[in-house]
This record gives structure tokens, C-alpha cells and sequence, in this order.
């Protein structure tokens, strides 16, 4: 089972429940994602992963992005369809990166990174893709090809059940629950910012409440109106 598979298996049963709300200070946006919402990106993700570059489970991902709520997609879609993510583009069958990034690859999806979910405003450069306005057509449902092993490398070097039992164990540690809604300032670094900056309040099945470019001055107030339970250490 993968590790999307998991996650999920833990959070469906309750799909209108509110799973991530991502700020970004820089910009002054936010945007709330309910579990559903969640699934349907990792499901366009997983299916535009398989249908355009053929990815297996162990083929490897790269993911060069933010804290970010098209991140959540992104990296829950390459784990639906067994894809190890890694950071360095060596070797990849995509490259996931934001606009502000160029990268030399073979194939590239470059991710907008737009508060409303639009797609780029104009195409981009040497035959990259648009990664909204591309997985958006892809289907709401992803039924894995085959099942991934729980020895398949999923993140960094380490296998799916590797992760999912380092991400639990910390999220007990840290006496995270459902009930939880977790304030975090972390990057999602490969591997370590994602195993704790994600995974773990998502392994909790806690709410997760992710500030990018975050003003330290608002984070008083974030805590406030967020009515957060715990923050994630820095």
C-alpha cells in the first residue's frame, strides 16, 4: 500500500473535514483544503504522473517546491502511484519546480504557485508544462496499476513503510491527534522538512495549518484565529 493510501485511509472517513489551511504571509492569501479536496488534487496528480510519463512505484520524482498547498497535491499524487520523491532532478521521469526556478530536465511541470489555483499566466519556456492547468484534466479517481510495496523507496532513502512508521512514531511523540490543529513555519525540505512539516500532523490526521513566508509579528494572531492546538518545531 502506498503511502497516499495510508494517509488516506486514516482521513476519508470524515472527507468534508478541514485538512490543510495554508497561509502565505508574502502574499496575504489563504486558502483552506477539506480532506476531499485534498484527495482530488493527488488523484489528477497521480493519474497525470502515470498517463504522461509512464511513472511506476521506485521511479524517482523531483520536487523542488514551498510549503505550499499545490506542494500537498503534488507530493501526495507521485506517492499514490509509488513515485520516490527526491530533491535533485539526476535521474527523475519529472520535475516538479515553481516559476522562479529553470531547470534543465528532460521533462519539467512547473507549478504556479497561485493563491486561487490558476494555472500560469503565460506558457512555459523550453517545453516545460503547466502542472494546474495540465493535471486539472486528469481524472477525480486514481486506481493504482499495481499495488506499491512497503519496500519501495518513497521519500529520500527511505521506503514507504520506513516513512510512514517514522511519522507516526514522532506524531505520537509529539502527542498529536485528530482533534490537533497544528501551526507550522517549517519548509518541506527533502526529506526531513516534509517528514515533519507534513507528514506527521497528516499521520495524526490533524489539521494542519501551514504558513509560508511567515511575519512573526502574525503568528499571535494566527494562533488566534486558527484556534491552534500545537505548533511544529522549527
Amino acid at each position: 500500500m502506498s503511502l497516499t493510501e495510508q494517509l488516506l485511509r486514516q482521513l476519508l472517513a470524515s472527507p468534508a473535514k478541514p485538512l490543510i489551511t495554508h497561509y502565505d504571509d508574502r502574499l496575504g492569501s489563504r486558502v483552506e483544503l477539506s480532506v476531499a479536496t485534498t484527495q482530488n488534487w493527488a488523484a489528477k496528480t497521480a493519474n497525470w504522473l502515470v498517463d504522461e510519463f509512464d511513472v511506476e512505484p521506485g521511479d524517482a520524482v523531483a520536487v523542488r517546491l514551498p510549503a505550499h498547498w499545490q506542494t500537498v497535491g503534488v507530493l501526495l499524487g507521485a506517492w499514490w502511484c509509488g513515485a520516490r520523491v527526491v530533491a535533485e532532478p539526476d535521474g527523475a521521469r519529472v520535475v516538479f519546480t515553481s516559476p522562479d526556478e529553470e531547470i534543465d530536465a528532460p521533462a519539467v511541470a512547473v507549478v504556479s504557485l497561485d493563491p486561487m489555483g490558476r494555472g500560469l499566466s503565460t506558457p512555459p519556456a523550453g517545453g516545460a508544462l503547466d502542472y494546474l492547468s495540465e493535471a486539472r484534466m486528469s481524472g477525480d479517481q486514481f486506481v493504482p496499476m499495481q499495488p506499491t510495496p512497503g519496500d519501495t523507496p518513497a521519500l529520500g532513502s527511505s521506503t514507504v513503510d520506513e516513512v510512514w512508521t517514522e511519522a507516526t512514531a514522532r506524531a505520537a511523540k509529539l502527542g498529536l491527534t485528530a482533534a490537533d490543529r497544528v501551526l507550522s513555519t517549517m519548509d518541506w525540505t527533502v526529506p526531513d522538512g516534509i517528514l515533519d512539516g507534513l507528514l506527521v500532523p497528516l499521520a495524526a490526521s490533524a489539521h494542519l495549518v501551514q504558513v509560508t513566508n511567515a511575519d512573526p509579528a502574525k503568528l499571535s494572531a494566527r494562533r488566534e484565529a486558527e484556534r491552534t492546538t500545537a505548533d511544529l518545531p522549527s
